[in-house]
């Protein structure tokens, strides 16, 4: 019901006492939140109150539950499936309903929708409405906890950090700019993999990874292993200032796609099948011999293609000196780049952001989405712990 609704000398008059209307919009709040629940159950069983369904899973009555509201505690029936899997998330088990409500609209806004769009789709899902200024408060609390996230202490030790940057279109000055988010992902001594900050610059350059290595290190990291990066110029010399001990990897999947940057379509099916058996191979002489055979082709045609491996083979081949069950692991950088991939999705919506504030807002709150599901060790970790610490002995403690 509308506020001028409420204020209208007509409607008023049917109410005898202010306590009387107190009690009317009491239940009118509380039948809302009832609605809101019962929608939610919908869509966790995949269809309509009272619709025919095949699934095992179904309504099984309510629960009760008292919330404390604007208008005092107030006692709602919340409904239950047959599987007790139903988590409502307007109001959680254990928390208020200001917190569900905070949770769902943090929700919406990590998946790229606007303030505006999150309003709508409360009021359409839920009947429930709340103003787009009660939802940029909300949204605004999460700079807090990227402070406090970006400022967090690390391990001392992480196996592998794959680091990369991912370009973003930003208002500044009355036009519209081209920044980078740099992400490093870590891998922990639990085989467990782990966001280990955000950093936003204009270009991707040497120098602004110096300051990202810097901020690692300040946080509590004392030793890499291995990094795996992109083929950025300065790269693995700032790497080794930082973390003298660590072997870089250059991604092999960056090199392949720079190689093929110009190679003419009739070719690149051929080229990229020629190319595959130098970074297949079972070892860095047979690599070697693959290029040869790859330049002896190619290379009047697609010169600066065999230039590009051979400037940077010492570093696009450090994963020829690990056992084959880490070797792909390390030498691409193909998991941060599903993670990229993801933070895409989330955000596609917004073609340009407001404020360097406001990008990286999104994609902090798109990562915690992303790596909800990083609970398990990365695949075979018992077999991949062990040749880490037989090749790195006294640098792997658990």
């Amino acid at each position: 019901m509308k506020k001028e609704d409420l204020l209208n000398s007509d409607f008023l008059k049917q109410f005898k006492s202010g306590k009387e209307l107190e009690s009317f919009l009491s239940q009118l709040h509380k039948r809302g939140i009832e609605q809101m629940l019962e929608g939610e159950l919908d869509d966790h069983l995949g269809y309509d109150k009272h619709a025919k369904s095949d699934q095992s899973n179904a309504r099984n009555g309510y629960g009760c539950k008292t919330i404390r509201t604007d208008f005092g505690e107030t006692r709602i029936d919340v409904p239950r499936d047959r599987e007790g899997s139903f988590e409502p998330v307007i109001v959680p088990k254990r928390k208020s309903m200001a917190e569900g409500v905070e949770s769902l609209v943090v929700s919406l806004y990590a998946k790229g929708m606007s303030n505006a769009d999150i309003e709508e789709q409360l009021l359409e899902m839920y009947d429930f409405r709340l103003s787009t200024s009660a939802i940029s408060r909300i949204t605004a609390r999460v700079t807090e906890d990227i402070t406090a996230w970006q400022n967090r202490p690390l391990e001392e030790v992480y196996l592998i950090v794959w680091m990369d940057g991912i370009v973003f279109k930003v208002r500044e000055n009355s036009r519209v700019a081209n920044k980078t988010v740099y992400i490093a992902v870590g891998l922990r001594r639990d085989g467990k993999k782990q966001v280990l900050g955000l950093w936003l610059g204009k270009t991707e350059s040497a120098a602004f990874w110096m300051g990202v290595l810097t901020d690692l290190k300040a946080r509590g990291v004392v030793d890499i292993l291995i990094t795996a990066t992109d083929n950025l110029n300065g790269f693995t010399d700032t790497i080794r200032n930082v973390f003298p001990e660590s072997r870089t990897q250059i991604c092999v999947v960056h090199q392949i796609r720079n190689a093929c940057r110009y190679v003419v379509w009739k070719d690149k099916k051929e080229f990229t099948a020629d190319m595959k058996l130098i970074y297949d191979a079972t070892t860095r002489e047979a690599a070697e011999a693959a290029l040869d055979d790859f330049a002896a082709k190619w290379e009047g045609k697609y010169g600066y293609a065999i230039n590009s491996w051979r400037d940077n083979w010492q570093d696009l081949t450090v994963f020829f000196d690990f056992p084959v069950v880490i070797r792909r692991i390390i030498y691409t950088t193909n998991l941060i780049e599903n993670l990229n991939g993801k933070i895409r999705k989330y955000i596609k919506n917004k073609l340009s952001f407001p404020t360097d504030e406001a990008v990286i807002k999104s994609v902090y709150l798109a990562v915690r989405e992303a790596t909800k599901k990083w609970t398990m060790p990365i695949r075979d970790w018992g077999l991949v712990l062990n040749q880490f610490l037989i090749i790195f002995a006294g640098r792997v403690r658990l």
